[in-house]
């Protein structure tokens, strides 16, 4: 059994000498992992790092085995953004993220096209706050829990969206809110409908990390026993730094 798709690095861990365990994104077959015999070696080094974009060849006797890995790479991330420490724990959050809240071969086109956006946006200087918040969406989305920004769960209106309930996951508008403002998350205005055009400061990142995270730990990672990725808790610590100063 064989396939060929292209993918995204989000882990190499070694084996033995020269060779690794891979943990890929693909398109077409999801969160997948295989061996590279010389992953570690110096002929393949820098192609496996997390976020690089490759052409990956997976094969194995049977589906149910590990299988071998030979990736070819087509767009180097991690050496563009080497001099960039929010860039790397982005990133570093973004794949751990990734790799911990997917089920392996399943496919999710949606949540490989938002990892491919977000490390296109890291090496070419846009908006990859943005992109890395939309990223996690998407995951909780493809968990199961997506959240419902559209309408007001009080009244039903799709106008004045500012707050989110901890507890639905459904947006409320400004009135409804007002009086349980303490209780009731902040909806960020990259993340309403119709999207605000106004441009997006730290703010609403943090907004949107804050909210997301809330219903990734509580219906994602703590049924399963386990603890949200460290590398997001230092990301979160690194961009919360940047809002104080």
């Amino acid at each position: 059994m064989q396939w060929n798709d292209k993918a995204i690095i989000l882990s190499a861990r070694k084996l033995g000498e020269s060779a690794g365990v891979i943990h890929l994104l693909t398109p077409e077959h999801g969160l997948y992992k295989g061996v590279d015999k010389g992953a570690f070696g110096k002929r393949k080094r820098g192609i496996y790092q997390p976020g690089n974009i490759v052409a990956a060849r997976w094969q194995a006797r049977l589906s149910e085995h590990m299988g071998t890995l030979e990736c070819e790479l087509t767009g180097a991330v991690t050496a563009h953004i080497l001099d960039d420490r929010r860039k790397l724990a982005a990133l570093a959050s973004a794949t751990r993220m990734a790799e911990q809240t997917l089920a392996e071969r399943d496919r999710q086109t949606s949540v490989y096209l938002h990892m491919e956006a977000f490390v296109e946006t890291l090496r070419s200087d846009g908006d990859w706050l943005k992109a890395y918040v939309t990223l996690e969406f998407a995951l909780l989305e493809h968990a199961g829990y997506g959240l419902d920004l559209e309408r007001c769960a009080a009244t039903g209106q799709s106008h004045d969206l500012i707050y989110v309930s901890p507890k639905s996951g459904r947006a409320v508008s400004r009135a409804a809110g007002q009086p349980y403002h303490e209780r009731l998350f902040a909806l960020p205005a990259f993340l309403a409908l119709p999207v605000a055009s106004a441009p997006i400061h730290i703010g609403h990142i943090m907004e949107g990390v804050r909210l997301c995270g809330h219903f990734l730990e509580n219906r994602v990672f703590a049924p399963r026993g386990i603890p949200m990725p460290a590398a997001r808790g230092r990301f979160l610590a690194m961009i919360g730094q940047e809002r104080e100063a």
